[in-house]
C-alpha cells in the first residue's frame, strides 16, 4: 500500500524532492519533508540519476528524524532534465529500484504542472539549462530549446558561463582590456584547477580541459554579481535577456498567456528583459518539485493534466 508521495526535480546541477503524506499529497499542510541534493539529469548518467535520488530522499526522511520506508510504500513522480531523450528516459525508467508506481516527465512540464497549477500558461526555466514549455487552453503541448549542453541552453547558467570564459580568454590574448570581472573569472578557475601553473593562460587551459555544464554553470554567480558595474557583464546579462524574449515569442505569439519564469536564474534575469515581456510574467505558484508531486497525485486518482 502507498504510503507517501514524492516529487522529484532533478537537472544538471541538483535535485530537490519533496515528500508528502498519501492522503493529502500536494497540499501545503500534507508535505512531510523537503531534500536537496547532487545533480540527477540524465546527461549524468542513468546510476547517477537514480543515485542521485535515492540520496536526496533518504536526506529527506533523515531531516525530519524519520526512517525512510521501503520503497514499494511510496510512489514517485519525477521531472528530469534529458528526459526528452527517449532512450535515455527508457533506460531510466527500466531501473526503477522499486517505488510502488512512478511517472517520469521533462523537468520543463513539472514545472509547467507546479507553476500554474496544472492549468494554460508558459513556463520558461532557468537554472543551469534553459526551455520554454506552454499547456493551452486546448491542451496542446509544445517545447522550446532545452536542446541541451553546449548547443542550446540558451541563458542558462551554462550559457552564461560560457560566454564568460570566452570575455577571459579574450582578455588574456589582449582582444579585450582587462577588468575586475574577468579576474574574478580567473581567479574562480584557478582556485578549480588541482594543480598550480605559473601563468593565466596554462591555467586556463587546464580548466578547460575538465570544463562540463555544471562547471560552467558555476561561473554565473560571477556574471551576476558583476554585471551591474563591468559593461562585459552586463552585456551577456543582457544578451540572455533577449534569449528569453525570443523562446516566449515562440511558445505563445499571441502573448496572452501567463509566463512563469522559473529556475535559480529567473530573478536574476527579470531586470534583463525587455519591458513588454517584464509586463507578462507572473510569479509560479510552486516549483517543479511540486508540479511532479502533482502528476503522481494524479496519476493514482486516474485524473490527468492536459
Amino acid at each position: 500500500m502507498i504510503e507517501y508521495l514524492i516529487g522529484v526535480d532533478g537537472g544538471g546541477t541538483g535535485t530537490r524532492v519533496r515528500v508528502a503524506r498519501k492522503d493529502g499529497a500536494y497540499a501545503g499542510d500534507a508535505i512531510f519533508a523537503f531534500g536537496h541534493g547532487g545533480p540527477s539529469g540524465l546527461m549524468h548518467g542513468v546510476e547517477q540519476a537514480w543515485s542521485a535520488v535515492l540520496e536526496t530522499l533518504n536526506a529527506a526522511f533523515s531531516s525530519v528524524g524519520a526512517v525512510r520506508p521501503a520503497l514499494e510504500k511510496m510512489a514517485i513522480g519525477l521531472g528530469l532534465a534529458g528526459v526528452n531523450n527517449k532512450q535515455w528516459a527508457a533506460d531510466f525508467a527500466a531501473k526503477n529500484p522499486g517505488f510502488g508506481d512512478a511517472v517520469l516527465e521533462t523537468d520543463a512540464f513539472t514545472t509547467l504542472v507546479g507553476a500554474h497549477q496544472g492549468r494554460p500558461g508558459v513556463i520558461i526555466a532557468i537554472g543551469t539549462g534553459s526551455v520554454g514549455e506552454v499547456l493551452t487552453a486546448d491542451g496542446e503541448r509544445r517545447e522550446v530549446g532545452g536542446w541541451g549542453f553546449p548547443a542550446s541552453d540558451e541563458a542558462g547558467g551554462a550559457w552564461l558561463g560560457m560566454r564568460a570564459v570566452t570575455h577571459v580568454q579574450q582578455v588574456l590574448d589582449g582582444r579585450a582590456p582587462g577588468n575586475d570581472f574577468a579576474s574574478a573569472l580567473m581567479q574562480f578557475c584557478e582556485r578549480s584547477c588541482s594543480t598550480h601553473f605559473d601563468s593565466h593562460r596554462d591555467s586556463m587551459f587546464a580548466w578547460l580541459a575538465n570544463a562540463s555544464q555544471t562547471k560552467y554553470a558555476q561561473l554565473a554567480p560571477i556574471v551576476v554579481a558583476y554585471a551591474e558595474r563591468e559593461p562585459a557583464a552586463q552585456q551577456i546579462m543582457t544578451a540572455a535577456g533577449q534569449e528569453v524574449a525570443r523562446i516566449a515569442a515562440a511558445l505563445d505569439p499571441s502573448g496572452r498567456l501567463p509566463i512563469a519564469l522559473c529556475g535559480g536564474l529567473a530573478a536574476h534575469l527579470h531586470a534583463y528583459l525587455p519591458a513588454l515581456l517584464r509586463a507578462l510574467v507572473v510569479k509560479p505558484h510552486a516549483d517543479a518539485a511540486a508540479g511532479a508531486l502533482r502528476l503522481i497525485d494524479e496519476r493514482l486518482k486516474g485524473k490527468k493534466t492536459c
